[in-house]
């Protein structure tokens, strides 16, 4: 075991909130050496225990190694706990959720100061980290050859999936797939209200509900294939048109039951104006192009 981790590469990790401390646990037995920085330095009492080294200050773990991880609150808080740090010669992977305009910037600002950069979006909850059929994973944009040197470590705690080399793509791609599980849950959350007074029980609801999603998902694959070719007609079950005329039905079932339509309006005038441009003979890809400035 001690040859094993002399062979493993060494890792700096700063900020042992949740994901951090996951992370940090899931090196460790994968028998990483680890150096540990958090700002209340009483999160990281456990993790010495369990072999973690810990330092008295970021500087100072930052200069333990040159693999130097970043899981902090968010980007300020990036930015302020590298403040002082001599990053020259640092590989520095950011797991700090960001925006892509910030990610690109961290990315210009580590350059600036001599380190190479990885930004990650990770798509899982602390229990998912070290267990690989949980099925989480990380994107990674950034320095490709930077990503191919430290894959097998970061691939520890996580799935890895490089999405490319501009350092914005990870979170980009993190932000996308959040963004159509809230609209997801959203539905739900309209789902349930409409039988919430009724003498349904919503765990008879449930399966059938998530059978249903699961049943409409692979739909992406045709939107993307309508993006992509411009043709938003092509194999078109249930036209626009169509869709349109039965949303007063949703409407009234919402009304009738005491239920705020407010999280459906917003979708159906979308589809409104989208049949009023002409666009009765499409599916909903057409909504997508008024989504955008």
């Amino acid at each position: 075991m001690a040859q094993n981790s002399v062979e493993k590469t060494s890792v700096t990790l700063l900020g042992l909130g949740a994901m951090g401390s996951a992370l940090a646990r899931t090196w460790l037995a994968a028998g990483h050496p680890l150096t540990v920085w958090n700002r209340t330095p009483a999160r990281a009492d456990a993790l010495a225990a369990e072999g973690a080294n810990v330092a008295d200050s970021a500087a100072e773990a930052v200069a333990a190694n040159k693999l130097v991880v970043t899981c902090l609150l968010d980007d300020a808080s990036v930015g302020e706990a590298l403040a002082g740090t001599d990053l020259a010669g640092r590989d520095l992977v950011n797991l700090t959720t960001s925006t892509p305009a910030q990610a690109r910037d961290r990315a210009a600002w580590a350059g600036d100061r001599g380190a190479r950069y990885l930004d990650g979006g990770i798509m899982a909850v602390p229990p998912m980290i070290g267990v690989p059929e949980a099925g989480g994973y990380v994107f990674y944009s950034g320095s490709r050859e930077l990503f191919e040197r430290h894959q097998d470590t970061l691939a520890a705690p996580a799935g890895t999936t490089y999405v490319g080399e501009d350092a914005g793509f990870a979170a980009l791609h993190d932000v996308a797939l959040l963004s159509a599980m809230y609209g997801m849950f959203a539905g739900t959350a309209h789902a349930f209200a409409l039988i919430r007074k009724e003498d349904i029980d919503p765990a008879a609801l449930a399966p059938l509900l998530a059978d249903w999603l699961i049943a409409m998902a692979p739909a992406v694959h045709q939107t993307a294939d309508h993006l992509r070719t411009g043709d938003y007609t092509k194999d078109v079950v249930s036209n626009l048109a169509m869709q349109v005329a039965g949303t007063p039905t949703f409407l009234s079932t919402a009304e009738q039951q005491g239920v705020s339509s407010e999280l459906l309006r917003p979708y159906f005038e979308l589809m409104r104006r989208r049949l009023a441009e002409g666009g009765g003979e499409e599916d909903l890809t057409g909504l997508i192009d008024l989504l955008v400035h």
